[in-house]
């Protein structure tokens, strides 16, 4: 008779790969640096263009397999034409799919197998403050509530520290809530 722990545990990620980089960089902290890399291009109104297609890290250049673009407006309640997400619904999708690729990550680390999952991300934020209307409100969220939903071969106990692993090494959980430096240039 077949257990679920008599099978291999499989949630598509490499954990040995990734155990074995992380070693390696250890060793060569220098190859560890990397630069991700975006171009950006109006195109009308509030809406503009951004292409992902390449980054630097290894001690060399890479070329993503293919240019990913997103475009991003503002809502018609904004007088602007909607054809895209919003910046900040960029920053949530961003955040919450760092999250989930983690979790899957921790989750085959610990040998848990995962059914599914999903979460679901809200960002809430007075835009009296983007607006220029109110100086005393923020430009940015007020709090963000993320709800995931896990179904897995683990407790409830082990399914919280696997999402808890996951906040601990997130990069865009840690852009959200930690100061970044920003410089803004004109070329």
């Amino acid at each position: 008779m077949t257990t679920i722990t008599d099978t291999p545990i499989d949630n598509g990620v490499d954990t040995a790969a990734l155990l074995g980089a992380r070693e390696a960089l250890s060793t060569a902290p220098q190859a560890a640096e990397f630069t991700w890399r975006a171009n950006c291009s109006w195109v009308h109104g509030t809406h503009s263009r951004t292409t992902v297609d390449g980054f630097s890290g290894l001690g060399a250049d890479h070329d993503h397999r293919s240019t990913f673009v997103f475009d991003a407006d503002h809502p018609e309640c904004f007088a602007s034409q909607d054809l895209g997400a919003t910046p900040a619904e960029y920053v949530l999708a961003a955040l919450v799919s760092c999250l989930t690729a983690g979790v899957a990550a921790v989750a085959q680390h610990r040998q848990v197998q995962l059914t599914s999952v999903s979460a679901t991300i809200e960002g809430n934020m007075n835009v009296l403050g983007i607006l220029g209307a109110d100086p005393d409100v923020r430009n940015g969220f007020d709090d963000i509530t993320i709800r995931f939903a896990i179904e897995a071969d683990a407790s409830p106990d082990e399914v919280r520290a696997i999402v808890a692993q996951s906040q601990k090494r997130s990069a865009v959980y840690d852009v959200v809530t930690n100061p970044t430096n920003v410089t803004v240039e004109i070329a």
